[in-house]
């Protein structure tokens, strides 16, 4: 009987999915958004790699790289799918998927061990689940010897928004890659597809922790020498492992791809690939999730409150209220409770341009939807004007807010269900539901809900200025400071 091979999966999470705006937000993105199927592209891809367990797969607990921003919602993401991670590593800042692949190897690494890393990025779909497992149990047995293995996405049209790897003629199974190629043009795509051999590049790799580190002390070593600093002063917050923020930021920003795997071919590192053929997609755009929609007989796919007519090849999703089409072919219509984009869908990958626009514009529509979540639940600015705020709040069964003050407003709290705690100074309340309060400016103050159903309120705040900034915190229960 042999001894089980190891395997930590890792998630790559720290991406913002702009080109999925208005969905897609800076503070919610897309790997977070429910885009196929019942769960969010995060809680598929690790649902998909907790199935990779077996009598020869001795499957770790997960190891998540992501925004420090998103902290709460990874955490409750998999706390809905029953999984409780090893560790959620948190980058202060974004400096590419090199430097994230390298944490996760460290964090593995860190007891002594080197397992098998599977590593995938938080935000694709995969349609046959069985092929997926099978070529991840190829790649890991190939890995477990050395090798560095990627699954490549076997074409089944010219794309031209992906890389391609090139396999080596001839070298076994899984072949050997012979090269790295760029994104091409559509005649160099379609002459690739006739040519066979060439894979998108999916950016799922499989390896030994220690071959990822070797490798990038070999042609990256101001990566691996920054990131170890910043590891080296990283601090525990239970499941949270935080680098250090002023070693982090001074790490290089690169990809996996041009750090380290594209200088493999012709080295001393053995690198491979294993085709893939599971329906595979990244939903790099709107045209993408139209792609794996389920499609009406025109080829409409729709969510939410919808109705169509004379409507073809359309995608059409509405978050918070009815959205109707007439006479209309190829279009992508999003709405949220904030804003509505619509597109031609050819040219669903320019929507970046407009989140870049609202950035420099400083508008709030590319960071927050207008309901937010939070650790202890949620909030919807539901109206506001020059000197007012109207606010539904959903604390979870007992959470609570931080205790905290404002110098700029007022708040008048009215309890809708539920049962509310509510510090008030030097005073303690429960109120239940049509019972209301008054919290005034300056006033020390908590929320909380110690009950065991939602508490929901409604909260309408006046003053001079109404800013989320406007909080100084004395206790927070989840580490927050501002």
């Amino acid at each position: 009987m042999t001894d089980k091979t190891s395997v930590v999966p890792v998630i790559m999470a720290g991406g913002s999915g702009t080109r999925l705006w208005p969905l897609s937000r800076a503070g919610f993105p897309k790997q977070f958004l429910v885009l196929s199927g019942d769960s969010s592209l995060f809680q598929q891809a690790a649902q998909r790699l907790a199935d990779l367990a077996g009598p020869d797969l001795a499957v770790q607990p997960l190891v998540v790289v992501g925004n420090a921003e998103h902290r709460f919602l990874t955490l409750e993401q998999l706390r809905e799918i029953r999984q409780e991670p090893a560790a959620v590593l948190l980058e202060p800042a974004g400096r590419n998927t090199a430097p994230a692949l390298t944490l996760a190897a460290l964090q593995a690494r860190a007891d002594g061990a080197d397992p098998v890393m599977v590593v995938t990025p938080a935000d694709q779909t995969v349609a046959d689940g069985a092929a997926f497992n099978a070529a991840l149990r190829q790649a890991v047995a190939q890995a477990a010897q050395g090798s560095i293995v990627i699954l490549g996405v076997t074409p089944d049209k010219p794309e031209t928004g992906y890389g391609y790897i090139r396999a080596e003629a001839g070298s076994g199974s899984p072949a050997k890659v012979a090269r790295f190629v760029e994104k091409p043009d559509a005649a160099t795509a379609a002459g690739y597809l006739a040519e066979g051999g060439y894979t998108w590049n999916s950016g799922m790799f499989v390896l030994r922790a220690s071959v990822w580190l070797a490798a990038l002390a070999q042609f990256r070593p101001d990566i691996l020498r920054a990131c170890e600093a910043a590891w080296a002063g990283r601090q525990a917050d239970g499941r949270f492992v935080r680098p250090d923020k002023a070693a982090f930021e001074a790490v290089p920003s690169e990809s996996v791809d041009y750090a380290v795997m594209e200088r493999c071919p012709g080295s001393a590192f053995d690198i491979r690939v294993v085709p893939l053929a599971a329906g595979w997609n990244d939903l790099g755009a709107w045209d993408a999730v139209w792609q794996v929609g389920a499609q009406d007989e025109a080829g409409n796919v729709a969510a939410g409150d919808v109705m169509l007519h004379d409507t073809e090849r359309t995608l059409v999703h509405a978050s918070s209220r009815l959205v109707t089409t007439v006479g209309v072919r190829d279009l992508v219509v999003v709405e949220t409770s904030d804003s509505v984009m619509v597109a031609d869908r050819s040219r669903s990958q320019d929507v970046k341009h407009i989140v870049n626009r609202l950035a420099a514009g400083g508008r709030s529509e590319q960071l927050l939807h207008r309901k937010v979540h939070r650790p202890w639940g949620w909030y919807d600015s539901i109206d506001m004007g020059a000197r007012f705020q109207v606010k539904r709040i959903m604390v979870k069964p007992g959470a609570s807010l931080s205790l905290q003050m404002h110098h700029h407003r007022a708040e008048h709290w009215i309890v809708v269900s539920g049962t509310a705690e509510i510090t008030n100074g030097d005073k303690t309340l429960l109120l239940t539901e049509n019972q209301s309060t008054y919290i005034p400016l300056g006033q020390v103050h908590r929320l909380a809900n110690p009950g065991k159903v939602d508490l929901e309120i409604v909260e309408v705040q006046s003053g001079s200025y109404l800013g989320e900034d406007d909080i100084v915190r004395f206790e927070d229960t989840y580490g927050r400071t501002s």
